[in-house]
């Protein structure tokens, strides 16, 4: 009797990992897919909430403190300023919010921040942050970090319930080739790493491939968004980052951020209280397609005292611009419009008004409105909804 034996270990674990990594590009490809939707969503929904906040600030002002109504307008503001939070939720998660990126001292940051989170998760959880003591600096918006804390502190509160440990770790991590190569989506470089580990629940198997879908929860009615996880991940792909996670049901949850750290150190620009807007008298050309949103941000400008040229479309704002007698100081236009949108409209008329400034406003993504290259120093950005104050100080920021 004859025989052969054949080792195929390797081939069956280039298969696996090939299998592997065609899931992890179909989970991917999904997430995406949902991120996009989740965007354009946030685009119409930001248009009629700019619309309920402008209207119900404006009415606020009319009304004498003692007025019956007046805690109901209050309300009615309130009610859109959170719906407003969840709309920047889903642009976080699709990438498309806007960001304001410093040179961070993680460390610091986290250290300010334990405060805040023990209050957060309450006494029945203990919290240890473990930081490393010569960590890199990255370039990232701090308030995209407290995001990223706040949403996986609350679910590991959640996940235990009956009390436990929340630990929050800092390091130096270089990613190789070799690493990066098993590793679907992850780029060789330095990374600062973010561990965030609980002894809580755990996340089941059957579950984890759906964690970081917007509106996918496992908690209760009325308990949770669904939206936590996923503003994580949409924060952590905007800033070029990685994130993984391990856990096992009964076992706890770790999940692992790498974020890119800083090539250059620039000391974090101390951020001054926002005060009330200085108003003007300037004349302001208001090109919005949107009827609604273009009469609420009409009186919006008005009640502060600029003079509103409106135009209903690019048409009516090329006309507008062209005519000689017309003095514009700023045009605001929303980004995207049909027939043109807002850059394009910009790059028609600053030729024959090479003196007037612009503001671009849109509560969809800013990454459209600068050309590649050299930015204009006059082109500025409003995200949608604001309010009065928010418009006043973007205008003043525009005309310097």
């Amino acid at each position: 009797m004859y025989g052969t034996i054949q080792d195929i270990t390797e081939r069956k674990h280039a298969e696996h990992e090939k299998e592997k990594l065609a899931d992890q590009l179909r989970q991917s490809q999904k997430l995406e897919s949902i991120g996009r939707l989740a965007g354009g969503v946030a685009h119409d929904f930001n248009n009629m909430l700019n619309v309920i906040l402008g209207y119900s600030e404006l009415i606020e002002d009319k009304l004498d403190k003692d007025n019956p109504i007046l805690s109901e307008i209050q309300q009615i503001g309130n009610a859109g300023r959170r719906a407003r939070d969840i709309t920047r939720q889903l642009l976080a998660f699709s990438r498309k919010q806007m960001i304001a990126p410093v040179t961070l001292d993680l460390n610091e940051h986290i250290h300010n921040m334990t405060k805040t989170l023990c209050r957060l998760i309450g006494e029945h959880i203990e919290l240890c942050f473990q930081p490393r003591q010569d960590l890199w600096t990255i370039r990232f918006d701090p308030s995209q970090i407290d995001q990223i804390l706040v949403n996986l502190s609350v679910n590991a509160r959640d996940a235990m319930p009956q009390g436990g440990k929340l630990t929050i770790e800092t390091d130096n991590i270089t990613l190789n080739e070799d690493y990066c190569r098993h590793h679907a989506y992850f780029k060789p470089g330095l990374y600062v790493l973010i561990g965030v580990s609980d002894t809580g629940a755990g996340i089941d198997n059957e579950v984890m491939p759906q964690i970081f879908e917007p509106f996918f929860t496992t908690k209760g009615v009325g308990e949770g968004t669904g939206l936590g996880l996923a503003t994580v991940y949409g924060i952590i792909k905007q800033n070029n980052g990685f994130v993984t996670v391990q856990s096992e049901a009964d076992q706890g949850a770790t999940f692992k951020i790498y974020l890119p750290c800083s090539a250059d150190v620039i000391s974090a620009s101390d951020h001054s209280e926002e005060g009330a807007a200085q108003t003007g008298a300037e004349s302001i050309l208001l090109v919005e397609d949107n009827d609604l949103v273009r009469k609420v941000t009409s009186s919006m400008l008005e009640s502060a005292g600029y003079s509103v040229i409106v135009a209903d479309d690019v048409n009516d704002a090329i006309a507008i611009c062209s005519d000689p007698q017309v003095c514009i100081d700023l045009m605001i236009t929303d980004v995207v419009m049909p027939q043109m949108n807002g850059t394009e409209l910009w790059e028609q008329v600053k030729t024959a008004r090479p003196a007037m400034n612009v503001l671009f406003m849109s509560g969809y993504t800013p990454n459209v409105i600068v050309p590649q290259g050299n930015p204009d120093e006059r082109v500025s950005f409003l995200q949608k909804p604001f309010n009065r104050n928010d418009l006043i100080q973007s205008i003043n920021d525009a005309l310097g």
